[in-house]
């Protein structure tokens, strides 16, 4: 049957495909949603919590800021499932919009991120490293971000400079400590030497020092995840794409 030109049969079928779309969407933005919730849950509950477990993941720099990067991934996550399911279920389109604008501007800086990785891949060369700690590497000071980090990640992988030891050999670290050879996040922690082992480790015995460079250590780490993480960039991509066409189909179809 036609009625003024159009089909009723392709208008029930175009109403059908719209409210299927319409639900199928509200369902997939309702994980996101869970999915950002909990998220939160988790990173509120580390920051708060009475019984400790705070002051545990404090002690290890890097796993307090994994809180804060938890923090922000489930902010993220919860306010894009919140919009594409009230845009959904409402048939909002400002509210549709919005959720596609965000998730374009999600996708296009996790793209200029993988290019700039990608045209920047040279300064991430060991010498390159090794240069940068020879001229920036201080010691024990925990005001300057460039040495803290680095205390971190040697103190984190039990290693020593970028390649070994011999990083800190004329070095602003030598400049500064003529009497140490190496910093005392270098130095394996002897139960029975205590702070003579470490101080033996400082200033000139081999024996207790971490032999291993950084970035040999962090390269065999991460090695184990990096098709992981590769494959999961490729689907979080997928996804956010899928995202976009669906939004924008709805967007489209609502009268």
């Amino acid at each position: 049957q036609v009625v003024g030109g159009v089909s009723v049969g392709a208008a029930d079928m175009e109403g059908d495909c719209l409210s299927c779309m319409k639900y199928l969407m509200f369902i997939f933005n309702f994980f996101i949603f869970l999915g950002g919730s909990f998220l939160l849950g988790v990173g509120a509950w580390v920051l708060v919590d009475p019984t400790g477990f705070r002051e545990i993941v404090a002690v290890n720099p890097l796993l307090f800021m994994g809180v804060y990067v938890i923090l922000a991934m489930g902010a993220m996550l919860f306010l894009l499932g919140f919009l594409g399911c009230c845009g959904a279920i409402r048939e909002n389109k400002c509210l549709l919009l919005f959720f596609f604008m965000l998730i374009l501007f999600i996708f296009l800086a996790e793209l200029a991120a993988a290019i700039l990785a990608f045209l920047f891949r040279e300064h991430l060369t060991r010498e390159y490293f090794s240069r940068e700690l020879k001229r920036h590497y201080q010691g024990r000071n925990n005001t300057d971000v460039f040495t803290s980090t680095w205390n971190v990640i040697m103190t984190t992988f039990d290693c020593c400079g970028v390649s070994g030891p011999e990083d800190f050999d004329e070095s602003l670290f030598r400049l500064l400590n003529p009497n140490k050879m190496v910093p005392e996040t270098c130095c394996q922690w002897n139960s029975y030497l205590g702070d003579a082992g470490v101080e033996q480790c400082m200033s000139s015995s081999a024996a207790f020092q971490h032999n291993k460079g950084c970035y040999s250590a962090m390269v065999e780490y991460f090695e184990a995840y990096i098709y992981s993480a590769g494959a999961l960039a490729i689907v979080v991509l997928a996804v956010e794409l899928f995202a976009m066409v669906f939004a924008m189909c709805l967007f489209r179809g609502i009268q």
